[in-house]
């Protein structure tokens, strides 16, 4: 873990509501997908912000970092008003990440809203690495989906709708499952009500592990002040240095106690 000054050099809206903020460092070439970093968002904002690492692009002589962020509070508000050439301090890489089996052909990917943020890092790498992905995208409207032209082109995707205005209608959660016979691996982040549903799917099925980034609030993101401490079969589990990747069927969903 490092603090690092990053300078900013693209920061801009991409569906309602949402940036994607990209940096420039020469501090994260080892970051890996499922990490995440914590940002500072001004002196009147105390406490950082965890965000997924969305993109990396490893240069000659610099890494160029993206980081999506959907405005919801002082924060991600000062956060949204930074111009390029300004500076944000962070403190990353942070967390352990998803983990691809090397013998993993076809990957299942599900992102569910804001959840696209560190799957596509995950998506990016793997199309690198020469894995088959297919990527289940979902969210409430067409106009918030995360945009294709920005995804990377070798994926295959499959959009869903809650109100049917692209792709299927319906939640991410109702047509997941008929996709994971063909998966090697699965992997999953979205909001604690969509996991909450999958995990019941899933119940008393012999089914492939689904490994998921839990995101939750963080105090600071060092495993120091126990705010994202979650249950799991195995024990408490602190999700900034535990996780925040886990495998869905590990934690225990009635008493996690988290809003979304």
């Amino acid at each position: 873990m490092k603090q690092v000054l990053a300078t900013i050099i693209n920061n801009s809206e991409v569906t309602p509501g949402v940036y994607r903020v990209e940096l420039e460092s020469a501090e994260f070439e080892d970051a890996q997908p499922g990490q995440f970093v914590m940002v500072g968002c001004g002196e009147e904002n105390l406490l950082r912000r965890p965000m997924s690492i969305h993109q990396l692009n490893n240069k000659a002589d610099r890494t160029e970092l993206a980081l999506l962020y959907k405005v919801v509070g002082r924060g991600t508000q000062w956060l949204s008003e930074r111009q390029v050439g300004e500076k944000l301090d962070l403190l990353a890489p942070l967390g352990n990440g998803f983990a691809i089996d090397p013998t993993s052909h076809n990957l299942l990917l599900l992102a569910g809203g804001i959840g696209i943020a560190p799957i596509y890092f995950l998506a990016q790498q793997a199309v690198k690495a020469g894995h088959s992905v297919r990527l289940i995208l979902g969210a409430q409207t067409a106009r918030q989906l995360y945009p294709q032209k920005l995804l990377p082109p070798e994926i295959e995707l499959v959009t869903v709708t809650e109100d049917g205005s692209a792709g299927r209608k319906g939640k991410l959660t109702d047509h997941w499952l008929e996709f994971t016979s063909s998966a090697d691996q699965v992997f999953a982040c979205g909001p604690v009500a969509m996991y909450q549903v999958m995990a019941r799917q899933i119940s008393g099925l012999n089914h492939k592990p689904v490994y998921i980034s839990l995101e939750v609030r963080m105090g600071c993101g060092l495993g120091i002040c126990y705010s994202c401490t979650v249950k799991t079969r195995n024990g408490l589990k602190q999700v900034c240095t535990d996780g925040p990747v886990f495998e869905l069927a590990d934690i225990l969903w009635g008493e996690l106690g988290l809003s979304e």
